[in-house]
């Protein structure tokens, strides 16, 4: 597997993208404001095992730090990294 390219956010698609061997994985979002609700994560078969979806969810958790949003994991992958990540946890949207 060759390194995988930089996370982007195609605001177009409303979804962050990472592209790896050709393939791509996506981290799909709604933003209401600055809430950013992630609904679905998606890794190609031939990559999953590999750190790709982790890797996405980093880049995606860094772009929305840096634009002062807040997270709803709605998604279990990334509810599941933010459990196991307690340093991102501070995006979490409140109640």
């Amino acid at each position: 597997m060759s390194e995988p390219s930089t996370v982007r956010d195609n605001k177009a698609a409303s979804r962050y993208e990472l592209a790896v061997n050709g393939d791509l994985a996506i981290a799909v979002y709604q933003q209401r404001g600055d809430l950013i609700a992630f609904t679905h994560t998606e890794v190609p078969p031939e990559l999953e095992g590999h750190g790709v979806g982790s890797t996405l969810i980093k880049g995606a958790l860094a772009d929305v730090r840096a634009r002062g949003l807040a997270v709803i994991p709605a998604c279990e992958f990334v509810a599941a990294y933010l459990e196991r990540h307690p340093e991102e946890q501070d995006l979490l949207a409140g109640d």
